[in-house]
């Protein structure tokens, strides 16, 4: 079976900064075949990510799920006017300590052990 032909075009506009941004990312790939293959997936295989889900711990996947569920439940009553002005405030200083604390663990150590 030969491919159907090519026959529309699509032209676009861009800076030269975007264009040569373009250039770069293509490699030495002709840019229209770049661009095809980075919007149509046609390189990949059908219906398959063009780049594989990073494998990860289901016990852990099922501890971030119950997070999750918990902070939805706050965030819920939060919003809901279930709680006093004093009790959702002491509730959001507690999810800022928490945000601040995971924030500190994300950030790449600099230190020499």
């Amino acid at each position: 079976m030969t491919p159907a032909k090519r026959e529309r075009v699509i032209k676009i506009r861009v800076t030269d900064e975007e264009f040569a941004r373009l250039k770069g990312l293509s490699g030495d790939e002709r840019l229209a075949e770049w661009m095809r293959s980075q919007c149509l997936g046609h390189d990949k295989a059908a219906g398959r990510r063009r780049t594989p889900v990073p494998k990860a711990d289901p016990a852990l996947l099922r501890q971030l799920a119950g997070i999750g569920n918990n902070l939805n439940q706050v965030a819920r009553r939060v919003n809901s006017g279930e709680w006093g002005a004093v009790e959702r405030v002491q509730v959001i200083a507690v999810l800022m300590a928490m945000e601040r604390a995971l924030q500190a663990l994300s950030v790449p150590s600099t230190e020499v052990t």
